[in-house]
């Protein structure tokens, strides 16, 4: 009996030992992974939420998550990936640009993927990116072709002539898209003509101005733009000015129409990867950023109904699939 007892202490001390060690790492067994969604809104939501699905299909409760949101502002962003660094993080999920520019400025080690970020190069300012970022960072992008948008504006509005783009300046995977909107735009025909605003501050005014100037407006994956779609719906609407937007979370609120990726799907991509980096040991260096198989034509009845607008058949409403 007393070697029993003995046997048990000496297997209670091990346990004691071991969890000690644990604890004075800082870290529980497996993988911890942080999660820095930029801002709420839908489509970076559904990019978090497709993304630990993945992930946690792949490897289960070997994976702690940490997830933070920076409510829009890049400080916070910044103080978020520092506590990535502190708690040393096996894997950093930067949930859209902002994120991923704060990533990218924190660490040059921890592996970082980016979801729901457009174009990569114009993010992290590459002159030379040909699809591999290289280094500790890759990812998936929520990039609709602009020839792909500009086609489906042409379709939609064949007799209109001016095209407004409305973005954040601050932002600049909106700045990119719409540069690229504007080229294709300009080889349909249409003027295409940029309104940047600088921040909600000044979104209404902007709008406005935009809305008594143009035919169409535009405005790309824009997480401001996402944030304050209300207000660019109280704004279009009444004057009748139709909207055609990046995302479809955005169109919900304020769009007339569509061509869009499915963030949930992209976020599963984007765990997918994490999966074969943490567990696989393959080399995030050399991992081609992502982009999505396909995109879709998508309307919004309500807003189409008040414009008087009527859509070809092959585009799906809103909330079906």
């Amino acid at each position: 009996m007393k070697k029993r007892y003995f046997v048990i202490l000496v297997l209670l001390a091990a346990a004691a030992v071991i969890s000690a060690a644990a604890l004075h790492q800082g870290k529980t067994p497996g993988y911890t992974v942080g999660i820095c969604q930029y801002t709420q809104h839908e489509a970076l939501d559904a990019a978090a939420q497709g993304f630990k699905a993945a992930l946690s299909e792949k490897l289960g409760k070997q994976v702690t998550y940490d997830e933070q949101n920076a409510g829009a502002d890049s400080s916070v962003c910044n103080a978020i990936m520092n506590s990535f660094l502190a708690e040393e993080a096996d894997l950093i999920l930067a949930d859209s640009t902002k994120a991923l520019q704060a990533a990218a400025n924190a660490t040059t080690e921890i592996p970082i993927l980016g979801t729901a970020v457009t174009d990569y190069g114009a993010a992290l300012n590459l002159s030379d990116f040909g699809g591999t970022v290289g280094g500790n960072i890759s990812g998936t992008s929520d990039l609709a072709a602009p020839g792909e948008q500009a086609a489906m504006i042409h379709e939609l509005f064949p007799e209109a002539e001016t095209v407004g783009i409305l973005y954040c300046s601050s932002e600049t995977n909106s700045q990119f898209q719409a540069e690229g909107l504007t080229d294709a735009l300009t080889d349909l025909g249409y003027h295409g003509e940029a309104y940047p605003f600088v921040d909600s501050g000044d979104l209404a005014a902007v709008t406005a101005q935009a809305a008594s100037a143009c035919d169409i407006l535009y405005v790309p994956t824009d997480n401001t733009v996402a944030s304050n779609a209300e207000l660019i719906a109280n704004i279009c609407i009444p004057e009748n000015v139709p909207v055609i937007t990046g995302d479809e979370n955005t169109c919900r609120i304020c769009g007339a129409a569509t061509l869009s990726v499915n963030y949930y799907d992209l976020g599963y991509a984007t765990g997918e990867m994490a999966a074969e980096i943490l567990s696989d040991g393959k080399p995030i260096s050399e991992m081609p950023v992502r982009y999505a198989d396909s995109y879709m034509k998508k309307y919004n009845p309500s807003v189409c109904e008040k414009l008087g607008l009527t859509v070809p058949e092959d585009y799906i409403p809103l909330d079906e699939q």
